[in-house]
């Protein structure tokens, strides 16, 4: 379980910052350059999507949850913007049903 929730957050990380790379550019914050590592970036996210154990919907809707927690986590961390009560009770939910998810997969 441990081992799914690390692919989890690198996954998740390797998606957030594909995406955010190319925001960046379209932004005029950030050079044409920085397409080449999101482009890297969104094939290592699709590579280690590829490692979960069983690839299905139950493990993506886990992952679903764990890329919630992620970009909440992103916004303060990034962006430096303060998540609000909202945002980490709709995470903790999130993370709470994918624990119910797993959990009832293993039944």
């Amino acid at each position: 379980m441990t081992k799914t929730f690390g692919l989890f957050l690198l996954t998740a990380i390797a998606e957030l910052l594909g995406c955010y790379l190319p925001m960046l550019w379209l932004n005029n914050k950030g050079s044409a350059w920085l397409l080449l590592p999101a482009a890297i970036s969104l094939t290592a996210f699709v590579w280690l999507l590829s490692l979960h154990p069983a690839a299905s919907g139950r493990v993506y809707a886990a992952y679903g949850a764990v890329y919630i927690a992620m970009a909440i986590f992103w916004l303060w961390s990034v962006d430096g913007i303060a998540p609000r009560w909202t945002d980490l009770l709709g995470a903790g939910l999130a993370l709470s049903g994918a624990a119910v998810i797993a959990l009832g997969a293993r039944a």
